[in-house]
């Protein structure tokens, strides 16, 4: 089975305790639905968090495939 490499940013970073890591990924995936699976059953689930593939920004039906990196991006709030 081949791994793409994840990357966490911000809470999510926080909540997963990791920066990255490598998921196992037998087959290419919608990056909203490769979030969902990591976060099912917890309250980052709901966030609207952004996508990137590659550096580059995507929207979620966007397709992940075995070797890429994923980042997800939650918002960011501040005053």
């Amino acid at each position: 089975m081949d791994t793409l490499r994840v990357l966490y940013f911000g809470l999510l970073r926080e909540r997963r305790g990791c920066v990255e890591q490598q998921v196992p990924l037998d087959a290419p995936v919608p990056v909203a639905a490769l979030y969902a699976r990591l976060f099912a059953g917890t309250p980052e689930a709901a966030l609207p968090v952004a996508f990137a593939i590659n550096a580059t920004y995507v929207a979620g039906d966007a397709i992940a495939a075995p070797g890429d990196e994923v980042a997800f991006l939650p918002p960011v709030g501040g005053g």
